[in-house]
């Protein structure tokens, strides 16, 4: 039987809670390549307004360090007042071959210090005999990763998503 799993994530920055939001998950298909050509080889919208509207699905490629090639996800939900937002992956990433359906909610609160705090949930369901070792590990290395070089990035460019 397959088993549903969550885990959640707490990254602080010292980025306004509204830069980072549109940096890192709004316009992330294009800022991803350029601040982690390492991981992200490409990445593009591949249906919906631009990628960053409801109903929007996104594709990224990824290079030899990601354990598979490409991922879609489709935006379920988007706040981008409050800075949040839901997606479900759609294809890659596990889809098919471990994970029967896998869903991130994102929230970005602003903090009194003018930084903010990235809340990430993420609720997967297991095909039936997988067992998640690493992956939660793996899955929460990889977020932060995409917060931080999304916050260095702006840190480098003040302008920037402004």
């Amino acid at each position: 039987m397959a088993s549903t799993n969550s885990w959640t994530l707490e990254i602080e920055s010292p980025v306004a809670a509204s830069r980072l939001f549109r940096a890192g998950v709004m316009d992330w298909h294009n800022l991803a390549p350029k601040v982690a050509p390492h991981i992200v080889a490409s990445a593009h919208p591949v249906e919906g307004a631009g990628g960053i509207g409801v109903g929007s699905v996104r594709q990224f490629n990824f290079t030899s360090a990601m354990p598979f090639s490409v991922m879609k996800e489709k935006l379920e939900f988007l706040d981008v007042e409050k800075c949040e937002c839901k997606s479900t992956l759609i294809e890659g990433g596990g889809i098919g071959t471990a994970i029967e359906t896998a869903t991130s909610h994102i929230k970005v609160e602003p903090t009194a210090n003018g930084g903010c705090v990235v809340k990430v949930e993420s609720t997967y369901k297991l095909l039936p005999g997988v067992e998640a070792k690493d992956e939660t590990t793996k899955a929460k290395d990889s977020i932060t990763n995409i917060f931080k070089g999304a916050e260095a990035y702006l840190i480098a460019n003040p302008d920037a998503y402004n």
